[in-house]
């Protein structure tokens, strides 16, 4: 039983620095970490692709200014979190990733800086890494990880969904979770419906939830299944199945009065709530960076009054 979270983060810090996936960054290559950040994040924010190993100071200068308060570098970032270098070929670094010397939510690692090198993607490298962090958790008795991703990441926000993580919150931005306590999940499309299914050892896929089209409204169902699954299930369910729903470019809402209380669901539950938070997302990228966040999902047309603004979107500065 775990008494001290604080103690089973620093060991499971220790197990990730005596791995063979990572290599834990050392002193003096803080910098350095800090260009692969910086690549990572012009690639997400920008859309542009850069060596960062090739990063002039004047060119760090340009890419930091156009990505504004997203773009500041953290001197002492080191003392929050610890750095991991992802090893490919010939232990070769290929990529980066951190994990905070804290834990987040119900006692989760997190993890933020995940980035491989364009010509290192398609390996299993950054899967290799994710896995390691979780078994590194569970090994010390911690709800396995959590990590963040904007949505206009869209590449990223779909490698989340494929790797088998939950949508556990959009509040600033979309919160995904690798946890012991949920199955394994997909989603199937039959009869022009998208279907949620998770892994049962006993029974193989069983769809929960099943997502159609009325007009150009969603019909949400739930199944027997569902409303018997446990509580983490049940809870993160609708979230997931949301997510998969606005990649597609299927309808989020119910109908007038389900988005007239969209603000219900600021932080993660009904589907509206993460319509709203996808227009809030979208004019916050635009503001910011002045770029066309180019995504499938449309946005709601009602004449009615639109539901109540969230609180103005801070940057989160994660990677």
């Amino acid at each position: 039983m775990v008494r001290s979270w604080d103690a089973a983060v620093g060991r499971a810090q220790d197990r990730l620095a005596a791995g063979v996936r990572l290599r834990a960054a050392v002193e003096g290559e803080e910098r350095r970490f800090a260009l692969w950040d910086l690549a990572s994040l012009v690639e997400g924010g920008l859309g542009e692709v850069v060596d960062p190993d090739a990063l002039t100071p004047r060119a760090e200068r340009g890419w930091r200014e156009q990505l504004g308060e997203s773009g500041r570098e953290w001197p002492g970032g080191e003392l929050y979190r610890r750095r991991y270098w992802i090893l490919g070929e010939r232990d070769a670094v290929a990529g980066t990733v951190a994990v905070d010397n804290w834990t987040k939510g119900p006692s989760q690692l997190a993890v933020s800086s995940l980035y491989l090198r364009p010509h290192a993607r398609g390996r299993g490298l950054a899967a290799a890494a994710l896995d390691e962090v979780y078994a590194a958790a569970t090994a010390e008795g911690l709800p396995g990880f959590r990590l963040e991703a904007h949505w206009s990441w869209q590449p990223a926000v779909r490698y989340y969904l494929r790797r088998g993580l939950w949508v556990v919150g959009w509040k600033r931005s979309l919160s995904f979770a690798r946890m012991p306590q949920l199955p394994l999940h997909r989603v199937r499309e039959e009869d022009g419906r998208l279907l949620l299914l998770v892994a049962d050892r006993q029974r193989g896929w069983v769809p929960i939830l099943a997502a159609g089209q009325e007009g150009r409204w969603l019909r949400l169902d739930e199944t027997a299944d569902y409303r018997g699954c446990d509580g983490w299930v049940h809870e993160y369910a609708r979230s997931t199945l949301a997510l998969y729903l606005a990649l597609a470019g299927r309808p989020l809402v119910r109908g007038p009065q389900w988005w007239a209380e969209a603000w219900r669901w600021a932080d993660a539950g009904e589907p509206e709530g993460l319509a709203a938070r996808i227009e809030e997302f979208e004019r916050a990228a635009r503001s910011r960076a002045g770029r066309t966040v180019v995504s499938p999902y449309r946005p709601v047309m009602l004449p009615e009054p639109a539901p109540p603004a969230f609180p103005q979107l801070a940057d989160s500065g994660d990677g």
